[in-house]
């Protein structure tokens, strides 16, 4: 159990750093705080997360996500998608280009040929409505006009975050539309299980599990190429517990194109839409650990690759593959790919989906 006086902040962020005006819309910092002391840090521009202050084995906090110390840093970072929500559409479309009833859609090409986590201006670049409904839960709302990023119809989004007490980070989407769309929202949290430091240290040494016994093979530009491969006998075999760097850079085509991980796993699941253990990681040196419970039927696999070493909180700097993303989520380029699980919504539906990251420690 931590000590701290109730008005104390773990993460040392300063609210009114966060609070300014963008577009008619006031942004600020909100702080959930479970009963064992420990904290998030979520802002409501673009439903980032700013800190997650949790204990190693010896009872050391640390932030354990990469984040930012301000507003400003947070709109104007180096990595626009830095543990932010994203939408309308996670991962990528294939020439940004689509076809719903018949019609055809195209889409902001803001990844070289194709569409990237819902465009020029996506979710992660949104003032959202914030409520916070006691000391562990934020609701997070926004209405997605309709032809925003080119998508057709009105999305009605809710994003809610709970922290419990057993330290899990519970994260709740709820949508619905006016007009048959197409949805898959997702968090592209960056975790550094290590620690946020100057430098955030590797996380090639990180232990990972993935219950996944397939995965998604790309083209050079990341969009699949429509297989589903067995990860058995591949680098990207997570079935039984090995370190990030084992296989990172492996001389396998798949992992140059990716320059290191970044694939969508084909998670195990008994039925469509349950509760799942999807990974685990954890980081020996500090003992801590995180695994992620979802009810998406894809993770995408992110190791960092293109960090540069920009700057973030409290004076922490980022370097290539210093953090780790499991990004609970639809296929990428499913739209395009009729045998990919629907992300199709039609009025009268719900789009429901649950991912949990639960913080521990292995001693």
């Amino acid at each position: 159990m931590t000590n701290i006086t109730e008005n104390a902040n773990l993460s040392g962020l300063k609210r009114e750093n966060f609070q300014t005006t963008i577009n008619g819309k006031k942004t600020d910092l909100y702080i959930l705080r479970n009963r064992k002391g420990y904290e998030v840090a979520i802002s409501n521009y673009g439903g980032a997360i700013m800190a997650i202050m949790v204990p190693d084995k010896d009872g050391n906090v640390a932030n354990v996500i990469q984040g930012h110390d301000s507003i400003q840093q947070l709109t104007s970072g180096n990595e626009p998608y830095l543990s932010t929500l994203i939408g309308r559409w996670g991962n990528r479309i294939c020439k940004g280009q689509f076809t719903l009833n018949g019609k055809e859609y195209q889409l902001a090409l803001n990844d070289g040929p194709n569409h990237l986590h819902g465009g020029k201006k996506g979710f992660n670049a949104k003032v959202w409505e914030a409520r916070q409904m006691g000391p562990r839960s934020l609701a997070l709302h926004r209405i997605s006009s309709y032809g925003e990023e080119g998508y057709t119809g009105e999305l009605d989004v809710t994003v809610e975050y709970t922290f419990t007490d057993e330290n899990e980070l519970v994260i709740e989407y709820l949508a619905t539309t006016n007009k048959k769309t197409i949805v898959n929202l997702t968090h592209h949290a960056f975790f550094c299980l290590a620690g946020a430091a100057d430098p955030t240290p590797t996380i090639e040494d990180q232990i990972c599990e993935i219950n996944a016994d397939f995965y998604l093979p790309t083209d050079e530009t990341a969009i699949p190429t429509g297989e589903i491969l067995k990860v058995a006998g591949t680098p990207f075999d997570f079935r039984t517990p090995k370190s990030f760097g084992k296989d990172i850079e492996a001389d396998n085509e798949q992992i140059k194109f990716g320059h290191g991980y970044d694939h969508n796993y084909v998670l195990n699941k008994k039925e469509e839409g349950e509760l799942s253990f999807a990974a685990r990681i954890t980081d020996p040196k500090s003992g801590r650990t995180l695994e992620c419970y979802t009810t998406e039927p894809g993770m995408q696999l992110y190791t960092a690759n293109f960090a540069t070493g920009y700057k973030g909180a409290n004076g922490c700097t980022f370097p290539r593959r210093s953090a780790v993303c499991l990004e609970a989520q639809h296929f990428p380029d499913t739209p395009n790919r009729p045998y990919f699980p629907s992300v199709v919504l039609n009025p009268g539906q719900q789009y429901k989906q649950k991912t949990i990251y639960r913080f521990g420690v292995t001693k």
